[in-house]
């Protein structure tokens, strides 16, 4: 299954839904370079939906950390919701919980984001 996103900008908050299987890094150039685009808009608090994400390994896990690195420079946030268990397990495993934020839906993301 190819990687995809989409970015659904609202203010100063974006939903951002990953889509696929992330498990290169050329994947995932485009996204960067669109987070970064959202950072300069002064939109930093970033809600990452993870629901259709079905796999990624430490490719995927670098991309998520890059996008946490961008938001945060530019003085926001970035929570992840919706994932899978097998992204989960993942995410706990590696300890990337006690870097990220992670809550079960989106309104919970957008509630730690404030928005």
């Amino acid at each position: 299954m190819v990687f995809d996103f989409t970015i659904s900008k609202q203010g100063s908050h974006a939903i951002i839904t990953l889509n696929g299987n992330l498990i290169e890094k050329s994947q995932a150039l485009a996204l960067l370079e669109q987070a970064d685009e959202l950072a300069k808009a002064n939109c930093n608090k970033w809600a990452l939906d993870l629901k259709e994400l079905v796999y990624m390994n430490s490719s995927g896990l670098n991309t998520l950390i890059q996008l946490l690195t961008k938001a945060r420079v530019a003085g926001g946030e970035a929570v992840l919701y919706n994932m899978n268990k097998k992204v989960n397990e993942l995410i706990l495993i590696t300890k990337l919980h006690t870097l990220f934020k992670v809550v079960d839906n989106r309104q919970e993301a957008l509630n730690l984001l404030g928005v």
